[in-house]
């Protein structure tokens, strides 16, 4: 020992200290945390680089209460939708706005119509979607025009909007043309052929009347012809269009003239003609059949037929008399 109480030898017995088995000598440890530190840095800046628009995003004015309105109209629409009252909802907010707009003057206050016969103010209106709530700011003049073209006995429609309160609406309507019949069902159709009324009013019972498939759209071409001759429009009672080809006409006699399906005009003269010389369209006959272009055949009435019939018994039976007697 020296003389302050220390041992002069060394504790390891002259043997050299060694790290323990498996222990990490003190300078690679220096080099991993030196490491890590490194890593942790480059983790910090990346993180700060992209995550440097969300964390210095400022939330707009309003925002919040733009997002409660969208998500309570969300939650509305998605509630209609599910329940199927979804034209109930269109219906009201479509009311709403019209609302908003009247308040701001835009409320129609005027409307003249023209041209209308056969449809009421009402109808007309209905048609075009308009109502004491709609608003002119708002009201699609086009949409309105095609609904009113879209009706029967509307041909065409003009809907003008004058700001701030005045409407103008102009139809023109079809006119009832014929009676057509088709399945044993009996409409009113126009010159053009569509249907204008889907039964006969009393007041259109006169009018003529056209039977089969096609002919709704080929009667104002025939009746046009049957013009030319009045003699046989007079007379006019049926058309009956026989496999969208040819017509059989049906006179107010009872008599049915089969025409065909090419020359008609030739034919119908002929019969002019034959009316002239032999009072043809005055006699008891049921049919004159003009089908063939070189004869003209005529069907006596089932009435004629019989007493024609008699009648030739009764010549028959004279004949033989006579010539008993003799």
């Amino acid at each position: 020992m020296d003389g302050r109480r220390r041992l002069a030898e060394p504790v390891t017995d002259g043997v050299h200290a060694r790290p323990a088995a498996g222990a990490v000598p003190e300078s690679r440890r220096a080099r991993a945390r030196a490491r890590l530190r490194l890593d942790r840095t480059r983790l910090e800046r990346y993180q700060r680089r992209r995550l440097r628009p969300i964390l210095n995003w400022k939330q707009p004015r309003g925002a919040g209460i733009a997002a409660v309105i969208a998500f309570v109209l969300a939650s509305v629409v998605f509630g209609a939708v599910r329940g199927g009252h979804l034209p109930e909802v269109a219906d009201d907010l479509r009311d709403l706005r019209d609302a908003a707009a009247n308040a701001l003057g835009f409320r129609i206050t005027s409307i003249a119509l023209a041209g209308q016969h056969q449809l009421s103010h009402e109808e007309i209106l209905a048609s075009a979607g308009i109502t004491g709530r709609s608003s002119l700011l708002f009201l699609d003049a086009a949409e309105a025009r095609a609904r009113l073209k879209a009706v029967p006995w509307i041909a065409e429609a003009t809907v003008l909007k004058l700001y701030p309160d005045r409407l103008h609406i102009t139809v023109t309507e079809r006119e009832a043309f014929a009676l057509w019949q088709q399945d044993g069902k009996v409409t009113v159709i126009a010159d053009d052929g569509a249907v204008v009324e889907p039964y006969v009013p009393r007041y259109f019972a006169n009018l003529p009347l056209v039977v089969g498939v096609g002919a709704e759209t080929k009667v104002k071409e025939f009746l046009a012809l049957l013009d030319q001759y009045p003699l046989v429009r007079d007379q006019f009672r049926v058309a009956v269009l026989v496999a969208n080809r040819r017509w059989n006409v049906l006179l107010r006699n009872g008599i049915d003239v089969r025409l065909p399906e090419t020359e008609v005009e030739q034919a119908l003269a002929t019969l002019v003609q034959l009316d002239r010389d032999k009072k043809l369209l005055t006699r008891d006959i049921a049919t004159i059949d003009l089908r063939l272009p070189d004869r003209v055949t005529v069907r006596l009435s089932d009435e004629a037929f019989a007493a024609r019939q008699d009648a030739l018994k009764d010549k028959d039976k004279k004949v033989k008399k006579k010539g008993g007697s003799a």
